[in-house]
């Protein structure tokens, strides 16, 4: 049959990134507690495309991730990479993977357990001999404004934030720990299941602890700047105000080293 994706295109254009978006597929991520967790991820494969070439070959990108049913993780996504651009005879290639992770936690009084959702990502590109790889997490948090604390005679106005960060390391570190750090940099952190003692314990927590969401940024990246494996971070967060008809947002980056 003719192969009209390897026909030649003249219009000279190179294409950075050509593939398929919003593949949803079963895949296995540790957990520290657990040992692995079976997650439903969404994934996105491309390679690039020279513009000699009139496109690419779609289906291979699903043919190669079967051949990796059951092992799609963080360890294998630089072996899914370089198989991909080998078979598309690419000099890139490019995975996003994105899915929800979830955690026990246990409430601060009564002690009530329920699952916590996390959405997290892995990002990976493998150009020449170099695979860079990144991690990603989303923490919801709460924050009370120090300002409003300080002017008001009761009370203070707070909100729920999302803290979105992404990091490069050296070697393995469990997405817990990152998620604790991120909670710990906040006003006060976000639960399932909360008996009335707990949502007491929570609001006087915060309020006694109030942050901007520049306090937010800083805090996690002053965590992360304190632990070596992360040679690259990217720290945003955003304060869903309660009185206000906007968003705060900061957002924080380390110089890749």
């Amino acid at each position: 049959m003719i192969d009209i994706q390897n026909q030649k295109d003249d219009r000279h254009i190179n294409i950075k990134k050509v593939g398929v978006k919003g593949i949803k597929y079963p895949i296995t991520v540790l957990d520290r507690v657990q040992g692995v967790q079976q997650v439903n991820a969404t994934i996105n494969m491309y390679v690039n495309l020279p513009h000699h070439f009139k496109g690419t070959h779609m289906s291979r990108f699903v043919e190669i991730l079967n051949k990796y049913r059951g092992q799609v993780n963080i360890k294998t996504l630089q072996l899914i990479l370089e198989k991909v651009r080998e078979k598309l005879r690419a000099e890139s290639a490019h995975m996003e993977v994105h899915f929800s992770y979830f955690v026990e936690k246990t409430a601060p009084v009564s002690s009530a357990k329920s699952l916590m959702e996390y959405e997290c990502g892995f990002w990976g590109e493998h150009q020449g001999n170099k695979t860079d790889i990144m991690v990603g997490v989303v923490v919801p948090v709460t924050t009370v404004c120090p300002c409003s604390k300080e002017i008001s005679s009761a009370g203070a106005h707070n909100q729920r934030s999302m803290v979105n960060v992404k990091l490069r390391f050296k070697r393995f570190f469990w997405i817990e720990d990152v998620i604790t750090l991120i909670e710990n940099s906040a006003s006060g952190e976000v639960y399932s299941l909360l008996k009335r003692v707990d949502e007491k314990y929570v609001t006087e927590k915060g309020y006694e602890n109030p942050m901007f969401v520049e306090d937010v940024v800083r805090n996690v990246a002053e965590r992360l700047n304190g632990i070596d494996n992360f040679t690259w971070y990217s720290v945003e967060a955003e304060n869903f105000e309660s009185i206000h008809n906007h968003s705060a947002y900061a957002y924080v980056e380390k110089e890749a080293t």
